[in-house]
């Protein structure tokens, strides 16, 4: 299984006014940790992509850029492209030029993403919201696929023998669909045989199940072989040496967070009892110590069906770069080995 981290580049704790000084430091940590994802041995390190002042990820391939020059092997995704909001030709081009910088280590994960301030900032309109994503991965997949592009739509001006370059090393270069909890978009994913990303921020893992049903029966409908259709998860995790500790220094940054995002959502308080319930072992969240975290990815695992990837989201908990730099490093010297011992066995 590939063990890997997302991250929405969000500001060093406590910079919450984003001055470009805290910003930049923030941005200069964030590559050290990529920088030790690699050397730890981790398979994938992801940026978000929002429009908000608490993150820095607006423009994720320049990161993912700055990042394959100082690392080796790690592979670098988005986590995700907020497809709606971009022009798929752009974003391709984008892509393939980190993979071209990459030697071949570039990914995307495309979806339409959990916030809505790309809409009025890009001009978009909110209630076309499902329509626009539609037709943008199509042409998204038709320039991945084809060289030559014949296209038309509703949303974009048609291309009539347009040629897109440049051409990624990676033949084809990898697009997983991030999803959420939407039927539709599980079936989606298993129609056109893409890997299927799904953010588990909330609840209980197992309830995914009945939708990673649909979406490999959709696929094997569609005639995509099983090795094709890849299911990874996103989720909210962070690992210490002792595993109450972990969960302690986690909830407050956690807490306010989510407790902000919650009032723009209509969602109740954080409270520590349901952050518990969901840190338990049918809960979501992965946070404990490494043989706890450990067994908890295989227990995900092991409820889906079987996943092929695993990424930790750390930093939306206020959580300093030393912390996370440490989390990084049990990772990938604790975690990682038990889980693909275990799978492997």
């Amino acid at each position: 299984m590939e063990i890997g981290i997302d991250s929405f580049a969000a500001l060093e704790r406590g910079n919450v006014k984003s001055s470009p000084e805290n910003s930049t430091k923030s941005l200069s940590q964030l590559l050290d940790r990529i920088v030790q994802a690699d050397k730890m041995g981790l398979d994938i390190f992801g940026i978000g992509e929002h429009y908000r002042k608490e993150f820095l990820d607006s423009a994720p391939p320049v990161i993912l850029s700055a990042a394959a020059a100082r690392t080796n092997k790690i592979r670098l995704t988005s986590a995700v492209t907020v497809l709606s909001a971009a022009d798929p030709v752009r974003v391709f081009q984008n892509y393939a030029t980190l993979d071209l910088i990459s030697g071949g280590r570039a990914e995307m994960v495309v979806g339409r993403g959990s916030f809505t301030e790309s809409f009025p900032l890009f001009g978009l309109n909110i209630q076309e919201y499902d329509e626009i994503f539609s037709e943008k991965l199509d042409l998204l997949l038709s320039i991945r696929d084809n060289e030559t592009i014949n296209w038309s739509g509703k949303y974009r001006p048609p291309l009539r023998n347009q040629t897109v370059y440049p051409r990624p090393l990676q033949n084809p270069l990898p697009i997983w669909l991030g999803v959420g909890g939407t039927p539709q978009s599980f079936v989606r994913a298993g129609l056109l045989g893409l890997p299927l990303m799904i953010a588990i921020i909330g609840g209980e893992t197992h309830r995914f199940r009945p939708l990673v049903d649909l979406y490999r029966e959709a696929g094997e409908r569609a005639g995509h072989s099983p090795d094709k259709l890849k299911v990874g998860i996103h989720s909210l995790g962070y690992v210490a040496n002792d595993a109450q500790n972990a969960r302690d220094i986690y909830f407050p940054g956690y807490a306010e967070t989510f407790t902000r995002i919650g009032k723009e959502r209509g969602w109740p308080p954080v409270t520590r009892n349901r952050f518990d319930e969901q840190t338990g072992p049918l809960g979501a969240y992965v946070i404990g110590d490494a043989e706890e975290v450990a067994e908890k990815i295989i227990r995900h695992s092991e409820s889906l069906g079987g996943i092929s990837r695993f990424s930790f989201q750390m930093d939306n908990a206020k959580l300093s770069h030393t912390q996370l730099m440490d989390s990084i490093e049990i990772i990938g010297k604790e975690v990682s080995p038990i889980v693909n011992n275990s799978v492997t066995n």
